[in-house]
């Protein structure tokens, strides 16, 4: 069995938890470890989730394997009371993206289930507090799981023929001549895109058509105070 020194040293060593930066910013909280290193309601493999999948209420998935941070999601629901009884995940992505995740499960779990509508109130930034802040160019990985929530519990409204509920998260084309949408700008803001300057070099957005600018500003404007305050 690991002693309380190795596991000390694997924490001071790895790579996705050590700081890449003389900057204490850049340090994970002691709670983004516990959850790194023991994730709550993980399926550690693909049997484990066919197996789950076949009493599971919804499913919800985001992001690709093939590109970067996936995540899948399962929820179990009491349909009597709207309430999530169980969550389980699978993940592909970094130390945040896995403690996030891990944390997401136990919030809408924990105290006898959280009722959906107030599940589909979370925000990010409700993870990241109970993780005790994330580093800033962290901070997307939280919306991985809030993402796929919201994906799941619209799946189990698709399958309880409660349309009507259905949450409905479309893109919307910003500047047509690059394909920009508010999407976009947003995953880009969470990325560390801040300003205008930033935006641009990113997403080439309002570049050659610079009458979308204005609306581009704005919509920078509202996710830096959307999930950074």
């Amino acid at each position: 069995m690991e002693t309380e020194i190795q596991t000390q040293s694997k924490l001071n060593i790895h790579p996705d938890v050590k700081a890449k930066v003389e900057s204490k910013k850049w340090f994970y909280t002691d709670t983004v470890k516990d959850h790194f290193f023991n994730p709550r309601n993980l399926l550690i493999n693909d049997e484990e989730g066919e197996q789950y999948s076949k009493n599971a209420d919804a499913i919800g998935m985001v992001g690709s394997p093939a590109c970067g941070d996936a995540l899948k999601l399962w929820l179990k629901i009491d349909k009597n009371i709207d309430k999530i009884m169980d969550c389980k995940f699978q993940t592909f992505g970094c130390a945040s993206a896995i403690a996030s995740t891990s944390m997401l499960s136990v919030m809408v779990t924990e105290n006898d289930g959280m009722k959906i509508d107030d599940a589909l109130k979370l925000k990010p930034q409700d993870i990241i507090a109970r993780l005790g802040n994330l580093p800033s160019r962290k901070f997307h990985c939280s919306v991985l799981g809030d993402k796929a929530l919201r994906s799941a519990i619209n799946d189990y409204f698709r399958r309880s023929n409660q349309n009507n509920r259905i949450v409905v998260e479309g893109a919307r084309i910003i500047d047509p001549e690059t394909k920009t949408t508010d999407k976009d700008i947003e995953e880009a803001v969470l990325e560390g895109a801040l300003n205008l300057e930033d935006i641009q070099k990113k997403l080439k957005v309002g570049i050659s058509n610079k009458a979308v600018i204005p609306a581009v500003e704005e919509l920078i404007r509202f996710y830096k105070e959307k999930y950074f305050g």
